[in-house]
């Protein structure tokens, strides 16, 4: 794709660049928080939403009372860690994870929306990016929304939020860091060239094919479907089968097959487990198309999926331990970070596009 160039030279753009770079991080470390935050129960633990005072923890014991009091009205309190005898402190620790996280998006908004004003002031933003860029902020916008939206499933009738509002709010978030990690390209590109990267056909696929296996992801954590295949430190039985078969027993069929498709958690669970095959073969085609101008960029793809593949497994063979877990959330939005990279790389202008 051909833009006439704005005379923004390669220097000046380095810190627009290091900018959306940084925001990335940041939005990775708000995904593995969040998924801390599902593994251990705390995402309703504050029940109100607060985007200015709630930045601030209780600070006094009446506060911390008052919370408590607050989420005791909620059904999982009531129906579950009530009964199981819940006390202030261990309430304690479950705030402080939805706090965290709520916290971290705070902190994400305001680094990407302060510096991007400053750089427009300066003039520093070329203008074939201005309306990506604000895209991208009203993604984050939108993200704090659907983030409320998603809790408040789970404070009237449910023990749980929804497990599709759950995958929503995840899309949303990794749609936002892979759209940072391209334009970041994009701009350093731009600056060189006055070029951008097009999204080839391939590439395309690739992002589509793993963007549906995450999807498949946060159904699976929000199902509570991770230890439906059995479960316990090295058990064996769980991988490659499911409860000692290779497809499970005990799908409810009841209400149709799309019903099974998005709410069944043991079809959940086998979907991801296999799907992620699929999306590993295009990835190996994605990098050895690669392979010809940017060797580095196909050795770096092998190995993070190789690496997720693993962390998957063994996330099965724990029962689902919260380290590993969370561990294989990392490495999934480094995939896609991985992946963004190299198919950005394919729709550069030069490169030798040959299937694999």
């Amino acid at each position: 794709m051909r833009i006439a160039p704005t005379g923004t030279a390669s220097d000046q753009v380095g810190p627009l660049v290091w900018w959306l770079w940084s925001v990335a991080v940041l939005v990775v470390a708000m995904v593995v928080v969040g998924g801390v935050t599902r593994l251990t129960e705390s995402g309703l633990s504050i029940t109100e939403w607060q985007p200015i005072t709630g930045a601030l923890p209780p600070l006094t014991e009446a506060q911390w009372q008052a919370q408590f009091a607050a989420y005791q009205k909620i059904p999982q309190y009531t129906e579950v860690n009530g009964p199981a005898g819940m006390t202030l402190q261990a309430y304690k620790s479950i705030f402080f994870w939805e706090w965290f996280h709520r916290l971290l998006g705070r902190l994400v908004g305001l680094a990407y929306a302060l510096p991007l004003a400053w750089f427009w002031l300066r003039g520093m933003v070329p203008p074939a990016f201005r309306l990506r860029l604000l895209a991208i902020l009203a993604l984050g916008g939108l993200q704090g929304l659907v983030g409320w939206w998603m809790v408040s499933s789970g404070l009237t009738h449910d023990v749980k939020v929804s497990h599709l509002r759950l995958a929503a709010h995840l899309s949303l978030a990794l749609t936002t860091l892979a759209a940072l990690v391209w334009t970041a390209l994009d701009v350093q590109l731009f600056a060189r060239s006055g070029r951008m990267a097009r999204l080839t056909r391939f590439g395309g696929l690739a992002l589509a094919a793993l963007a549906l296996q995450l999807i498949y992801g946060a159904l699976l954590a929000g199902l509570r479907a991770g230890p439906v295949a059995g479960g316990g430190w090295l058990n064996w039985d769980v991988w490659p089968l499911m409860q000692g078969r290779f497809f499970p027993a005990g799908i409810d069929w009841s209400q149709g097959a799309g019903h099974a498709l998005i709410y069944d958690p043991f079809l959940v669970h086998f979907l991801h487990r296999w799907w992620a095959w699929l999306v590993i073969a295009i990835l190996v085609v994605l990098a050895r198309r690669l392979r010809a101008d940017y060797r580095r960029a196909s050795a770096v793809l092998h190995s993070v999926f190789g690496t997720q593949i693993l962390l998957g497994i063994v996330t099965v063979m724990s029962g689902v331990a919260i380290w590993i877990a969370a561990l294989h959330q990392l490495t999934g939005a480094l995939l896609l970070v991985t992946t963004t990279w190299c198919t950005h790389l394919l729709g550069r202008p030069g490169t030798t596009d040959k299937p694999g």
